[in-house]
């Protein structure tokens, strides 16, 4: 049997399918960030920084979501939007990962006067970039907010819509799940489905099963964040596997949140072995402390993924991407190239 290093990890092809922009902040960009901006921090290093965001000291997922304030506060200019998504996706590029979908809500960027149009052009200028410089192509998925209004929702579905064939491949709801119904975003939902946006839809996180029911069928979501909870529901467990709706796996974000007691407990072996479409993602990279070499690791140790199941898995995130299917064909083609070169290099 091959012994799962994380350099071993490292050489996987990975996609990257959940992961927030405003999680995923370098520490010491955050402080040159703030300097630049005349706003202060709640550390004035960058490891006490570092340490002050992770987040292992929360009840929920309400609270592990209050930090984003720190970041958000430095994340109203398009120069330092740029250069977030610019460096996230460098980052990705170190660990292996060939295809990057960062999500984020571009409402919570126009604070200080930026419009929603120059928040999305922003960090798709970044991805660009990178791309040219590191040979990684990211793509951006808008996120809407639980907990505001339908009509900011159906704002930010129009924005996606607009931005359709400029890179935002996808359209999403974030925020505190509980007491905050999807049902209620559904017409955010039907637009972007009526255009050919796919959606995904944070849930089964802060909420129980019924939320991802919500998501399936009042929002008709291709895609699954987290979905903890759907091991609560076989039935719907097999409806959602029949459909092929991809689970967005984080798995120290829900150890983090509460979601799932450990690592050992997480469901994503029990998706796996059950033949779900899964793919194993960082959330937020900042507030997690985490990469996806990591989170890789973490399946291998305490979920006893094998390196073929770890391949397997990689493959998932690429077969699952929001691309659109002609382009994503070609991508998995040419990953299921690099999969055999490493097998046979391994073997």
């Amino acid at each position: 049997m091959t012994v799962v290093t994380s350099e071993l990890i490292r050489r996987i092809p990975k996609a990257e399918l959940h992961c927030h922009l405003d999680g995923s902040v370098r520490p010491a960009t955050l402080l040159e960030l703030a300097r630049d901006q005349h706003k202060s921090m709640p550390c004035d290093d960058a490891d006490a920084l570092r340490e002050y965001m992770l987040v292992d000291d929360v009840q929920n997922l309400e609270e592990y979501i209050e930090r984003f304030s720190v970041t958000l506060a430095v994340m109203q200019q398009e120069e330092a939007m740029e250069r977030i998504a610019y460096e996230l996706a460098e980052d990705c590029a170190t660990e292996g990962v060939r295809y990057l979908e960062t999500r984020y809500a571009p409402i919570l960027n126009v604070r200080e006067g930026l419009t929603l149009e120059r928040a999305v052009e922003a960090p798709l200028r970044g991805l660009a970039r990178a791309e040219r410089d590191f040979g990684i192509r990211s793509r951006v998925i808008v996120c809407a907010i639980r907990n505001m209004p339908p009509s900011v929702s159906l704002e930010a579905a129009w924005l996606a819509v607009d931005f359709k064939n400029d890179g935002v491949v996808g359209f999403d709801l974030a925020g505190g799940e509980r007491g905050n119904p999807a049902d209620l975003h559904a017409g955010a939902f039907d637009h972007c489905i009526t255009h050919g946006l796919p959606c995904t839809c944070h849930a089964g996180e802060g909420d129980g099963a019924s939320s991802i029911a919500a998501a399936l069928h009042s929002c008709h979501a291709h895609r699954i964040g987290h979905g903890t909870h759907l091991i609560d529901d076989p039935a719907l467990m097999a409806e959602v596997k029949a459909a092929g709706v991809a689970i967005e796996c984080c798995l120290t974000s829900n150890v983090q949140t509460r979601a799932t007691a450990a690592y050992d407990t997480h469901p994503l072996r029990r998706y796996f072995d059950a033949g779900l479409q899964v793919s194993i993602n960082t959330d937020n990279r900042l507030m997690s402390g985490t990469d996806l070499v990591k989170e890789y690791g973490l399946a291998a140790k305490h979920l006893d993924f094998s390196f073929d199941e770890l391949m397997t898995l990689a493959r998932q995130g690429f077969t699952n991407a929001f691309l659109p299917p002609a382009e994503r064909d070609a991508l998995v083609t040419r990953m299921d190239a690099e999969f055999a070169a490493l097998r046979a290099g391994v073997a």
